[in-house]
C-alpha cells in the first residue's frame, strides 16, 4: 500500500468504481431463467446520493454488460454508467472530458487485476480489504470492509470529510 495525503485526498472531485467484488461480494447466484443475479449494499446506494448531494459525480465501470447493473446505476442516480469495458484504462479520458477533471482528481475503486492499470493511473486508489494481493500492493488505500459490505460508503466518508469537514451535505 502507498500513503495518501489528506491534500491528495481533498483534490477528489469524481468517484469511479468496479461492481463485482467490489459494489458486491464477486458472488453469482445463477438460476435457469435469468443473468447472475447480484446483490448490492444498501449503504454504498446512499453514498452515491450523498455524494451527488456534495457536487461529487459517480462512475460505474465494468467490464460486464448487466440489465441488473443498469438498472441499479439508474436507481440510484449514478452519473454515469460504463459498461462492456475490456481495458478500462482506456475511458480515463473519456471521464476527465466529461466532468472537466485531470486524472489526478479521480478516485478509483478496484479489486482485481483488471483494475491495476487504471489504478496506476488516478489520484487516489482504493480497494476493499478482501482486493487481490497484486491489487493491495499499489492502492493508496484499502478499505476496513470487505466487498460487497459498504466499500464506496467508507469511501465517501473519507472523501468528504477530508474535503468539507462538518459541512457534508448528509441527507
Amino acid at each position: 500500500m502507498i500513503t495518501i495525503h489528506k491534500s491528495d485526498i481533498k483534490k477528489i472531485k469524481v468517484i469511479v468504481t468496479d461492481v463485482d467484488g467490489v459494489l458486491n461480494d464477486g458472488k453469482r447466484f445463477y438460476s435457469k431463467i435469468s443473468e447472475p443475479m447480484k446483490c448490492f449494499h444498501v449503504r454504498d446506494g446512499m453514498a452515491i446520493n450523498i455524494l451527488k448531494r456534495n457536487k461529487i459525480p459517480t462512475v460505474i465501470l465494468t467490464k460486464e454488460t448487466s440489465d441488473i447493473v443498469s438498472n441499479w446505476a439508474k436507481i440510484m442516480n449514478v452519473s454515469l454508467l460504463l459498461m462492456g469495458v475490456q481495458k478500462k484504462e482506456t475511458v480515463l479520458p473519456k471521464i476527465c472530458r466529461k466532468f472537466n477533471v485531470s486524472k489526478s482528481e479521480i478516485a478509483y475503486i478496484g479489486d482485481d487485476v483488471n483494475d491495476v492499470a487504471l489504478l496506476n493511473l488516478i489520484g487516489l486508489s482504493v480497494c476493499p480489504k478482501d482486493a487481490s494481493i497484486q491489487v493491495k500492493k499499489i492502492v493508496n488505500y484499502i478499505c476496513k470492509t470487505n466487498s460487497g459490505d459498504g466499500v464506496l460508503r467508507e469511501i465517501t466518508e473519507l472523501i468528504l470529510n477530508a474535503k468539507f469537514g462538518n459541512k457534508v451535505i448528509w441527507y
